[in-house]
């Protein structure tokens, strides 16, 4: 696991997305999968990637999927791709036909089996499983990422690429990449920005697998941390 931390939250959007950028320019022949999360964290680099980076990166060879979706129409503020499409999708020269969003106004379970079907035609395979080049994720206070929360940890294991999940505090339904994929990934890279995410990161970082966050940290085949205005971590 590697780990970079920086003073503030643009400064580690500013610095992963110099990275990225870096990683896809240096395979010019390669296509590059990539699985995106939401949230405020990620909503701040894709404000500065149309701002600031969208001239300098390689737009052709990247296919952009989400790693999870809140069960609502795109326009809903709430949805991972309506906001994403807002800040940054409908500012750059991506071609629609490389952005292939989670429909969270399908139902459910439906559209889990056909997102499932999607990354599973469209990915390369990394003994058997279907691989993204780059899964990009958060950690939320409790240690869920990829909306698998604690007391979902069936989710970590389970055959399916994509399944039905529960927001437990607020019973929002969500669809969500599984365990077994997002460790398949190439690369896991966890974008955490905040003070508040200070125990969690010390947790990935140093404990057991207690929560899903902790889980992926330890198993995935190269993980990387970004971590933006944490308090220094004591032991």
């Amino acid at each position: 696991m590697t780990t970079y931390q920086f003073p503030t939250a643009v400064e580690t959007a500013r610095a992963l997305l110099e990275q990225l950028i870096r990683t896809i320019e240096a395979e010019p022949q390669r296509i590059f999968h990539i699985a995106f999360s939401g949230g405020n964290t990620p909503s701040l680099m894709f404000d500065l990637w149309a701002e600031e980076f969208s001239a300098f990166t390689p737009w052709k060879r990247m296919r952009f999927y989400w790693v999870d979706e809140r069960c609502v129409p795109w326009e809903d503020s709430d949805s991972n791709f309506g906001n994403m499409r807002r800040l940054m999708l409908s500012k750059v020269p991506l071609s629609t036909t490389y952005i292939h969003p989670i429909n969270g106004a399908a139902p459910p379970a439906g559209e889990a089996a056909r997102y499932s079907k999607l990354v599973t035609a469209q990915l390369p395979k990394y003994k058997g499983r279907p691989t993204f080049d780059l899964v990009l994720l958060g950690a939320g206070d409790d240690g869920h990422t990829s909306s698998i929360f604690p007391g979902q940890e069936e989710l970590l294991s389970t055959s399916e690429p994509y399944v039905v999940s529960v927001n437990p505090y607020n019973h929002q339904t969500r669809i969500a990449l599984t365990g077994p994929l997002i460790l398949a990934a190439e690369r896991v890279i966890f974008l955490i920005t905040g003070r508040a995410k200070a125990n969690v990161v010390d947790n990935m970082l140093h404990s057991g697998d207690i929560s899903p966050a902790a889980y992926v940290a330890h198993h995935a085949r190269q993980v990387e941390l970004f971590l933006g205005d944490v308090l220094p971590l004591h032991r």
